[in-house]
């Protein structure tokens, strides 16, 4: 068995990472999975750090299937745009470079400087991947991709953005759109049920950190900069015909119980793809 020696060291919000992470690890196991990160298996396996407490949550799976969701987006965008730029914003623990990566791609994960810390224990700087330390309200960022990198450009900003207020998100909005007009953003909202209720909630309850933005529609979103448009916008019950058809049918048969109930919970967060003016 590895030896757990990597120690953290890490933020209220950072340490939020670890629930993806551990997602993804936990899918890699199963006979029957929605994804594959043999990647994340060896991460968990080496941070000091008591997974166990996320063990069997519903939410796991919930963030499996909304980053199996950004990687098919990453893979249309690169399919369309085999040169373009990919931005992981609050990147984490992320492997979306190891499963989607085409070969000619420029990639750049950002995070603060705690969690590029330990992302540097498993991952280095390559000449079409670099890391970048930074908070995503620090503008500084933007000049480094521009400078490093064409476009076109697709930002990924998963289990990001609900921790700001929306002010900062509205902030991060416009750092993006005038610096890479024409791009695409992708990211997760989180309701105000939500947001209210986010004490009980399965995952959350074991860490520290609460999201502070809540958004009552994704579409309010287009209304922040003329020329916004949505072009896709879903719940972990309403995902692509495309996507649901590829799950294993164990998911499919949840998902589909999920969408008849209808829940709060389920309804108000959601997956959508935006491009920027």
């Amino acid at each position: 068995m590895t030896e757990r020696t990597v120690r953290l060291d890490l933020g209220t919000v950072q340490e939020t990472l670890l629930i993806p992470l551990y997602g993804r690890a936990v899918e890699n196991r199963k006979e029957d999975a929605a994804l594959r990160d043999a990647r994340a298996e060896e991460i968990v396996a080496s941070i000091a750090y008591d997974f166990a407490r996320f063990d069997n949550l519903p939410s796991l799976i919930g963030t499996v299937l909304r980053t199996a969701l950004f990687d098919r987006w990453v893979t249309d965008f690169l399919g369309a745009h085999p040169g373009g730029t990919v931005v992981e914003i609050g990147t984490g623990l992320n492997t979306r470079f190891e499963r989607v990566d085409n070969g000619r791609a420029q990639w750049f994960d950002l995070d603060l400087p705690d969690v590029i810390a330990l992302r540097r224990a498993f991952f280095q700087d390559v000449p079409r991947r670099r890391m970048i330390a930074a908070s995503v309200t620090d503008g500084s960022w933007t000049a480094d991709v521009a400078r490093l990198s064409d476009g076109p450009y697709f930002f990924s900003a998963e289990a990001v953005l609900p921790f700001l207020d929306e002010t900062d998100v509205r902030h991060v909005v416009d750092l993006i759109a005038e610096r890479f007009p024409g791009s695409l953003l992708a990211l997760d909202t989180a309701g105000p049920t939500i947001i209210a209720n986010q004490d009980a909630h399965d995952a959350l309850s074991k860490v520290e950190a609460r999201m502070r933005w809540a958004c009552a529609d994704p579409a309010e979103l287009v209304q922040w900069r003329p020329g916004t448009r949505l072009l896709a916008s879903h719940t972990l019950s309403s995902l692509p015909p495309q996507m649901y058809d590829s799950l294993p049918t164990g998911y499919q048969a949840m998902l589909s119980e999920l969408a008849a109930q209808r829940l709060p919970q389920v309804e108000e967060y959601r997956l959508s793809l935006l491009q920027l003016p």
